[in-house]
């Protein structure tokens, strides 16, 4: 009896370990204890239901792919699945991006021209966020707390603004909308103001550019109160703003070369394209 118990603990750790190697293999535990006793009629009972429950997870797992929204194609969801984005003209638009020249040209446009706006801006505010460094006569060096303020502002800045707010909302938005823009369909001022439009500041859903300009107000708003800090903090909350644009800046070139190379728009990102009026 003991025998029989030990034979049935070690076939199902070995089932149990095979489900991960082999997918596909849905043998039941008790079945090598069964067979082991069971004459050949039993076998062949057994043999039968064994391809029976393997039929069965295979037109289940069939099932389950043509549900699935994850198509194979490079491990990429497929051209097939939407990722909710629309055309300039609030048409639908497929997975695969149209890599036509002129599209190429507007969408590089859009999604560069938001990149110089925060370039500017770095090469603007970089040297004041290394002043405390410089050797330059009247410069007073940080205190010990002062720089472990300047260290834990620049990771502040670093996750809140150039990981939480580029990387996974504003960066993969100006991608997704920059290659919206069809030379062809849009309106002129939609190209000519590319990098605006991928921003969201125009043309968009009421949410979108309720938040976009929102933002545009708030952090002009805080620039100019930044301005007025005493040395170092202003240097140092300078530095924090260099490191979430830098981040920002490299997510957004990032991912328009990655889209560019596989010819899939951002996963998962909403372009916000105001709806098509009848």
């Amino acid at each position: 009896m003991h025998h029989h118990a030990a034979l049935v603990a070690v076939a199902l750790l070995n089932n149990f370990v095979s489900g991960f190697s082999s997918p596909t293999s849905i043998s039941l535990p008790t079945q090598m204890a069964i067979s082991q006793r069971a004459g050949d009629s039993s076998v062949n009972n057994n043999a039968l239901f064994r391809a029976k429950q393997q039929q069965i997870f295979t037109t289940a797992t069939a099932a389950h792919q043509q549900k699935s929204p994850m198509a194979v194609r490079g491990g990429a969801l497929g051209a097939s699945t939407a990722i909710g984005s629309s055309s300039d003209n609030g048409g639908s638009v497929e997975k695969d991006l149209n890599l036509s020249v002129g599209n190429v040209l507007a969408s590089l446009w859009g999604s560069s021209g938001v990149a110089y706006i925060l370039i500017k801006a770095i090469v603007r505010v970089l040297p004041i966020a290394l002043d405390p460094f410089s050797k330059a006569e009247g410069i007073i060096p940080l205190t010990n707390f002062q720089l472990s303020a300047y260290i834990l502002t620049c990771l502040f800045f670093a996750y809140a603004e150039g990981y939480k707010g580029f990387q996974l909302k504003f960066s993969p938005l100006v991608v997704a909308r920059s290659f919206t823009i069809q030379p062809k369909s849009s309106p002129i001022h939609h190209i000519l103001f590319a990098p605006l439009y991928s921003m969201g500041l125009f043309h968009a859903t009421k949410k979108r550019m309720i938040v976009s300009w929102c933002v545009t107000i708030g952090v002009a708003t805080i620039v100019a109160a930044v301005k007025r800090m005493p040395y170092p903090w202003r240097n140092i909350v300078d530095a924090g703003v260099v490191v979430g644009l830098s981040w920002g800046t490299i997510s957004i070139l990032g991912g328009y070369i990655i889209s560019l190379l596989t010819g899939i728009a951002p996963i998962g990102t909403d372009p916000a394209m105001p709806e098509k009026k009848d």
